[in-house]
């Protein structure tokens, strides 16, 4: 073991919050500083030269400059597991030839200085107790290394009764019903032998309520009568009457969509990229993470992104998923100075994080995986919910953790294959670790109902890096078309392996025999359980037949990605699991005994209404209202949320989250392309109204599936039955009312309201045990149904948004789609005065159908120019959040409405107000008839000004906007560089900002190339943005080859077969061992990698260009490109956040060959990037440097102000260039912005190709001259 120190884990201001914070819990402490300790596993002793690599691999970022005096809290991994950090960072020792390092693993270091004793607390403030533990001295590491003895199988004893496997449910967590335990106990006593562990432990998971959904496939009972119905069957019911354009339902990881006609673009086996023209179908999927993510806020949400990523790409015979959404609903956050007045402390069991914590946590490690595996997050919603009414208090201790996504998937993979008897079973991704134990059980029951130190087994970690490797091995597979290998393929989540291959091979009415130790494990001392049942991430099971088995080990070899033959299915239906390491067979179980039929369960219960307070709001004073509704975390930005997920990759995106020259977060909507060279696309949006359900579970249910429709609605969808709903059940059954809640909820959306729409419910989810007790306190989830919907879109060109015009004169018309008497229980405005009851709002389908018509109508003819839903905070927030997109004011008269001036501006029914021009105002009022009122117009001047008979309500733009910045920024602040948060706070007071301002000082052409001379489009494991980078220079006449950095170590692509190289974006090895460093040390390191690099980049008829994570690597190898001396090292952004936004960059004067002929201009442009930031060797390296693009602010001047600048790069420097100008670096994302669409705004004016194109001309043009 050796360690390598000497890197700064503590930025100035982290260090000084910190010691704030030791500081309240020991005022002697003086002082604290932090390094990072890398510390190495090694076989043997390492040579002089190999242990001066590792320590060039280990230096990267700040060096530590701090004191290492004072008492040491050394910062770990939890012994037992191995963090993704160190997978990533060992699999780049291992490529740079080190292999004597058997594993490298970082800690950090603390130095607490002062008079403290060491203390619980202060272990507390410095780690993760489920994923870290505190040593006190360096030596102590070596628990990380300890090499076990594997474990033995356990066999539970039966023979003297079933009381055994009741003390194995207990001790084990299995969540086993009483008649379950009845059910095993006189299987294995007609088997004639005892169980063992693993067989007990996999049959908790395959059969359990995460898995088998007991309670909406039970039998019900009402008032004593039996129904003829279940829940599952319900919800069918909407299939059976539509499933239009339906091709896959119910029986697969996803369900599947008829898509357009389109030329998809991928390499095919020579590694060209082409499109080809075929259907593009969609694959969609909703899944929740609810109980991790209230243990592991970080890890729970990454895998919750994961495994649901996994769950579209295992659709059919291998699909992939193209963007992705993320919800959460948690109860009050109760921010430190910034606590709100309906927030009232109750408290908590020590067991989970605070919603705090978790809004802090979760959306980090949620946007983290979706960012290193390579998908953009479009789409999301967020609520905070806790109050109480009678003796319930209502509220989210067990968060709603939701990830969706849609992808696609060819036509003749749709359907899996049977595997035939005899077909190699395969697992691929990660190795087996212990971690993620019983997670499949642990979910399916309350929290508070099981031991605590089984949610420590229950902790999950997420590698996006390996999931992407997965995932192209997925891709080279399908993208053989007919000749794809994979027959089957399962993703493995929850019960791991012990559920994912039993079903593997229970699809294809097959047994199997397996072998324990063919299967990857990281760690010697596992059990057979712990191998056969952990939930080690980033893992599938497939079938392939044993010809293809070659050819498959290729692809694998090809792009890193482990796998193993574990087994092959057999004819007899037999699950047999042998251990040669034992010579034992820890299972040899009839499958029919583990998916046969244990007892159904029945539930019941009797019709019992609830009986409501009334509301009264008499004394509520308007201005104060308006505050504390804009402050509310479902009504206000969701900007804290967005900006840390990428949006921009794949290059397929034409609508997110953010709307105008502004960038403020205010669509309804996100859409998709479905092909670069298509209009056509897919569009989704969520709708969500649990707290109507308090009051009214049935109408909440109604309101969220309306509430999706008007939220899709602002995309080009041909008809209403085009859309497609995912339908996610929360629920704490079993408690008081909560089974009939559920039951009424259910029924309306299957049996009554979807089918009246014409609407089809394909997919969705369950989770049933949303309650949370401890002590003598509970906290319980109303019925709580997210909908997602999903459509093809016509033309991705015309979706409608929120922004105002403001160059003509036009109308703002509300269209009412509720009832005529407005309603406010459940409203923002109830829950912030912290009121419960009353009416609730509600829709009847007849007026959703009128309306979808009437408004596909008005949008062919172009009758419409802004739209935005009404939802949470009523009208006003309706109003206020398009005048917030536009930086404009509003003149708003309500005297024709109905209701009071609260009723008018707060109710939240069913509603959208339109912006047209006023000469189509009259025809647009009269196609939606009574439901349409014109009520005010727009202005330049950025005043909101409401009239409402004798009241007035009048306050300026930016005061409102800052209000309903104000969570996003606190968040912010407290978990980002708080100075960037201030100056982001602060451009939204600037009325003078004129947002976005592109300048051209160029005509772009249209461009005819004869020929296609060749680019490798260059990636390492871990890079995502290789196919829009292929597609930018397909389109300027390049032919684009898929180079894989082991294609050029094997031999496969030689260098000297290209003009030129781009180094794409992305995440190689996750971005660890500084970003892009570990990609490029893989070449310095290797002397023939070395040597083919250097002799391209010294070639005088070739160019080079890095983007993004490329930009980082180049950079790195900066001493084999001519000219690049002075080049920066890319580090941490200011913020200390992954920034994902569009922002304004200059062009300046350069040789680059990429940028001639654009000096001067000014365009908006996608960034992503966590480490942004140039630094310089010296202010003489920086002044020699030759940068060829800065960032602006919207005045035109180049800026290190946030978030003009994301990242903080002095003089806004982010690209820069050699003296010959054929090497080229850049942060941002010009092949994300090819196409004018890609923009989230741009121009009106500009053509469908964006000025970005011409980058890649010139260097097309470039080749032509040379």
């Amino acid at each position: 073991m050796q360690f390598y120190k000497g890197i700064a884990a503590l930025s100035d201001f982290r260090q000084a919050k910190l010691l704030t914070q030791l500081k309240q819990v020991d005022p002697s402490i003086t002082a604290v500083s932090a390094e990072y300790v890398h510390i190495a596993h090694i076989d043997g002793k390492l040579s002089a030269a190999d242990d001066k690599k590792l320590a060039e691999l280990t230096s990267y970022g700040t060096p530590f400059n701090g004191s290492a005096k004072g008492d040491l809290y050394f910062v770990v991994p939890r012994p037992g597991t191995i963090s993704p950090w160190s997978s990533k960072a060992t699999d780049i020792v291992h490529n740079s030839g080190l292999s004597a390092v058997k594993r490298l693993e970082r800690g950090i270091a603390y130095y607490i200085e002062g008079e403290a004793q060491t203390s619980e607390l202060i272990d507390e403030l410095l780690h993760d107790r489920m994923t870290e533990a505190v040593l006190t001295d360096f030596d102590a590491a070596k628990e990380l290394f300890e090499d076990h003895q594997p474990k033995k199988l356990t066999r539970i004893d039966i023979t003297s009764g079933k009381h055994a496997l009741v003390e194995a449910n207990h001790s084990l967590g299995l969540a086993l019903a009483p008649d379950e335990i009845d059910y095993l106990y006189e299987a294995y006593s007609e088997l004639g032998r005892n169980p063992t562990d693993v067989e007990l432990m996999m049959f908790a998971q395959v059969n359990s309520e995460h898995c088998r959904h007991k309670i909406f496939n039970a039998d019900w009972k009402i008032d004593g009568k039996p129904q003829t119905k279940s829940l599952f069957k319900m919800i069918k019911n909407t299939y059976e009457k539509g499933g239009e354009d339906v091709l896959s339902a119910y029986h697969d990881n996803a369900a599947v969509l008829k898509g357009p006609v389109a030329g998809r673009f991928f390499a095919d086996d020579t590694g060209k990229y082409t499109y080809h023209k075929e259907p593009v179908h969609s694959v969609i999927k909703v899944e929740t993470h609810n109980h991790p993510t209230a243990i592991a806020p970080i890890p729970g949400a990454a895998t919750g992104i994961g495994g649901e990523i996994r769950d579209e790409a295992a659709t059919g015979r291998g699909a992939k998923s193209k963007m992705g959404l993320t919800g959460f609903s948690v109860s009050n956050l109760e921010i430190p100075n910034a606590k709100r007045p309906w927030e009232h402390h109750y408290g908590k069991p020590d067991r989970i994080v605070s919603a705090l914590d978790i809004m802090l946590d979760a959306p980090i490690g949620g946007a983290g995986y979706a960012n290193e595996f390579g998908r953009p997050n479009l789409l999301g919603y967020f609520r905070t919910y806790q109050q109480k009414s009678a003796e319930t208090v209502w509220g989210y201790h067990k968060p709603i953790m939701i990830a969706g996504g849609l992808g696609n998937i060819r036509e003749q993979h749709v359907q899996k294959n049977r595997l035939p008897a005899g077909a190699l079973i395969i697992v691929l991704g990660g190795p087996s670790m212990l971690i993620g134990l019983g997670g499949g059980a642990a979910s399916s029951i309350n929290i508070g109902s099981s031991l605590e130190d089984l949610d420590f087994a229950s902790v999950q970690r997420g590698n996006g890096e390996i999931e992407r490797r997965a995932q192209e091995v997925i891709d080279r597979c399908w993208s053989q078309g007919k000749n794809n290998p994979i027959i089957s393929i399962h993703d493995v989540g929850a019960g791991g392996l012990s559920n994912a291959l039993p079903e593997l091979i229970h699809d294809s009415d097959r047994g199997a025999q397996f072998e324990l130790r063919d299967i990857p494990s990281a760690e010697l001392g596992l059990s057979p359980l712990e191998i056969w049942c952990n939930e080690s991430q980033e893992r599938y099971v497939l079938g392939i037949d044993p010809k293809d088995l070659k050819r498959f080990t290729e692809i694998c070899e090809r792009e890193r990605c482990p796998f193993a033959v574990v087994g092959k299915a057999s004819s007899e239906q037999q699950l047999v699991l042998n251990d040669r390491l034992f010579d034992n067979q820890p299972i040899d179980l009839p499958m029919n005994v583990l998916f046969g039929k244990p007892p159904k369960m029945t539930r019941q219960f009797n019709n019992s209404p609830t009986e409501q307070p009334s509301l009264d709001l008499t004394k509520v004073d308007l201005d104060e209202a308006v505050d504390r509704i804009l402050k509310l975390p479902s009504v206000g930005s969701k900007k804290f949320l967005i900006t840390i997920g990428d949006r921009t990759v794949g290059g397929l995106v034409t609508r997110d989250q953010m709307v105008g020259p502004w960038q403020v977060p205010v669509s309804d909507v996100a859409v998709s392309a479905s092909t670069y060279d298509s209009e056509a696309g897919e569009a989704m949006a969520i709708g969500e109204r649990s707290p109507l359900a308090v009051i009214n579970a049935p109408a909440a249910a109604r309101m969220a599936i309306s509430e999706a429709i008007t939220n899709i609605a602002a995309a080009d969808i041909s008809k209403l039955s085009d859309i497609k709903l995912s339908a996610n059940w929360m629920a704490a059954a079993g408690f008081k009312n909560e089974d009939q809640n559920l039951y009424e909820s259910v029924k309306t959306v299957g049996e009554e309201f979807a089918p009246a729409l014409g609407i089809t419910i394909p997919v969705g989810k369950d989770s049933m045990s949303m309650r949370t007790a401890w002590d003598d306190k509970s906290v319980t989830a109303p019925v709580s149904l997210v909908i997602t919907g999903f459509s093809p879109v016509k033309n991705v060109n015309n979706t409608l948004t929120p922004l105002l015009k403001l160059d003509e004169e036009t109308d703002l018309i509300l269209v009412n789609l509720g009832r005529d008497r407005p309603s406010l229980g459940g409203s923002a405005l109830a829950q912030v005065y912290n009121q419960t009851g009353g009416d609730t709002p509600d829709v009847n389908a007849e007026t959703i159908k009128e309306f979808f018509h009437k408004l596909t109508d008005l949008k062919a003819n172009d009758k419409i120019l802004a739209y935005h839903d009404r939802s949470d905070g009523g009208l006003f927030t309706t109003l206020a959040e398009m005048a917030f997109a536009s930086r404009c004011g509003l003149d708003i008269n309500l005297s024709d409405l109905a209701g009071s001036t609260l009723e008018k501006l707060f109710n939240e029914e069913i509603g959208v107000v339109l912006q047209v021009k006023s000469v189509d105002s009259k025809a647009v009022l009269a196609a939606f008839g009574k439901n349409a009122q014109q009520i005010g117009k727009p202005k330049t001047y950025q005043h909101i000004d409401i009239v409402d008979g004798n009241t007035k309500f009048s306050k300026s733009r930016a005061e409102l906007e800052s209000a309903w910045a104000d969570t996003s920024y606190q968040i912010q602040k407290l978990r980002d560089n708080p100075a960037s948060a201030v100056q982001e706070l602060a451009t939204i007071s600037d009325e003078k900002d004129p947002g976005l301002s592109p300048k051209l000082t160029f005509n772009l052409d249209t461009k005819v190339y004869k020929d296609g001379p060749r680019v490798a489009i260059l990636r390492e494991q871990g890079v995502n943005g290789h196919i829009e980078m292929a597609a930018a220079f397909d389109k300027a006449g390049f032919t684009t080859i898929d180079v894989h950095l082991y294609d050029i170590i094997s031999g496969k692509h030689d260098l000297n077969d290209f003009v030129g190289l781009a180094a794409c974006g992305g995440f190689s090895y996750g971005d660890v061992l500084g970003a892009g460093e570990g990609w490029a040390k893989t070449i310095l390191f290797s002397p023939d990698l070395r040597d083919k690099f250097k002799k391209f980049f010294e070639r005088p008829d070739t160019f080079s260009l890095g983007v993004c994570n490329g930009c980082q690597a180049l950079a790195a190898l900066k001493e084999l490109i001519p000219g690049a001396d002075n080049w920066p090292s890319f580090q941490r952004n200011e913020s200390e956040q992954f920034e994902a936004r569009v922002v304004s960059t200059k062009i300046t004067e350069s040789p680059s060959i990429f940028f001639k002929d654009m000096t001067g201009s000014i365009l908006p442009i996608p960034v992503a990037h966590g480490e942004g930031r140039a630094q310089f060797a010296s202010n003489k390296q920086a002044i020699s440097a030759l940068v060829a693009m800065q960032y602006v602010d919207n005045h035109g001047k180049p800026t290190e102000s946030y978030p003009s600048n994301p990242n903080g790069s002095p003089d806004g420097i982010t690209a820069l260039t050699t003296p010959d100008g054929r090497a080229t670096i850049l942060m941002p994302h010009p092949e994300r912005a090819f196409q004018t669409r890609q923009l989230s705004w741009h121009p009106a004016d500009w053509g469908p190709d964006s000025p970005w194109l011409k980058i890649f001309q010139n260097a097309r043009d470039w080749v032509e001259k040379s």
